[in-house]
């Protein structure tokens, strides 16, 4: 995935396909990438531990998985049945799902019992091919257990392989048993969690819903600020439903803007000349049956597009990111090379990753391997070829041959 286009559109051309190769690891980043003959005689000289491979193999750069929500409790399998059956998202809040059924839960289970189920769903990712994935918190929604979800993610990144990337999603919703405004309970956040997050490095990173069920385009501008402020980096759910969120996106430069999937030619022209990553995440559209997000547009104006799983318990239960990702493909028209680079090197960009997401010298030695002789036949499968093996780091933590 090295020497691609910044921005815009990626022909399969434009990949670099080195056949026969080989790959020389130092200190869990790449030291040096050639043909296998070349670099065998280099380890052997230098006398370090040489891995050869039997079989016919594609290696890629570990995947990226940029927007996620697996730190949660419970499960909402109960509404993805009534959705199918026809009931409205009100209808099915009213009989005790939703996001609020979730945050129930989620508010139920110890930290102990959070990081587990992060870890272990970690772990799920990391046989998928995901060796990076960002973690939102956001199903807390009040100081005390937001601060339970980041602490919960932080001890299972000390218990999984896969590197795990906080986010505070405080502002998913408006919490139905705070009593006071949208604005008031935004103050709240920026007032406690904020400097707590800061001082205890729970994360970077701050995300937020701008839609008519959770915060407006008006209300959430000081909780931007405040936040750009103090130095977090910016993420935005936006424009899932209605628009609006992709325009706050751009005005506060942030990272990524996530969803999209109500983004007209206005919007689309507004992300494309911006800096902001469009995060596409086809997992929505499917759970939700619903339109993807118009990657193919974004691209052809020049915009830089990540594909993410969005595994949450509600509108993304899948959590396979190369099945969402090939589907997206294919109902989008994106090429093989924009959906590898989409949950690769830009993904990366998405978390402001610098060293990750190619195999190039001095970048992360995460690798993901398939049995397979062309690179094409990963997405020909649509998800249902799997990971053969999984490099982290320089160090094998995955192999079908191992099970």
């Amino acid at each position: 995935m090295t020497g691609l286009p910044e921005r815009g559109a990626v022909r399969d051309e434009q990949l670099l396909i080195q056949e026969n190769a080989g790959i020389i690891t130092e200190n869990g980043l790449i030291r040096e990438t050639g043909t296998h003959e070349e670099l065998l005689e280099k380890a052997r000289q230098e006398n370090v531990e040489i891995n050869l491979l039997e079989r016919e193999y594609v290696v890629l750069p570990g995947f990226i998985d940029s927007h996620t929500h697996i730190c949660f409790g419970g499960s909402r399998a109960r509404d993805y049945a009534m959705r199918n059956a026809g009931k409205s998202y009100l209808e099915i809040a009213r009989a005790g799902g939703g996001i609020w059924d979730t945050v129930t839960k989620t508010r139920e289970a110890s930290e102990e019992e959070l990081a587990k189920l992060t870890a272990r769903r970690a772990n799920e990712l990391l046989q998928r091919g995901i060796t990076t994935a960002e973690v939102k918190s956001g199903y807390g929604l009040s100081v005390n257990q937001e601060l339970k979800m980041l602490r919960a993610i932080r001890t299972a990144a000390e218990n999984t392989a896969c590197t795990l990337v906080p986010t505070c999603l405080a502002a998913h919703m408006v919490p139905r048993d705070y009593d006071g405004t949208p604005e008031e309970y935004l103050r709240e956040i920026i007032d406690h969690l904020f400097p707590v997050i800061k001082s205890e490095g729970l994360a970077r990173r701050v995300d937020a819903f701008i839609e008519e069920s959770a915060f407006t385009s008006e209300n959430i501008q000081p909780y931007f600020k405040r936040a750009a402020e103090m130095g977090f980096d910016i993420t935005v759910h936006a424009d899932q439903f209605h628009t609006g969120g992709s325009e706050v996106a751009v005005e506060f430069r942030a990272v990524s803007a996530d969803h999209l999937e109500a983004s007209g030619e206005q919007e689309i022209s507004m992300l494309a000349g911006s800096d902001t990553i469009a995060t596409a995440l086809p997992g929505a559209s499917v759970g939700l049956g619903m339109a993807f997000t118009p990657a193919r547009q974004i691209l052809d104006e020049g915009g830089v597009v990540a594909i993410a799983s969005d595994w949450n318990p509600g509108s993304a239960p899948m959590g396979d990111l190369l099945t969402q990702a090939s589907l997206l493909g294919t109902f989008g028209k994106l090429s093989n090379a924009e959906v590898l680079a989409g949950i690769t090197e830009r993904a990366a960009k998405a978390l402001r990753l610098e060293k990750a997401g190619r195999l190039e010298a001095g970048y992360m030695a995460d690798m993901v391997l398939f049995e397979t002789s062309d690179f094409n036949d990963i997405l020909y499968r649509q998800g249902q070829l799997k990971p053969a093996m999984v490099i982290k780091k320089g160090k094998k933590v995955y192999s079908i041959h191992d099970v």
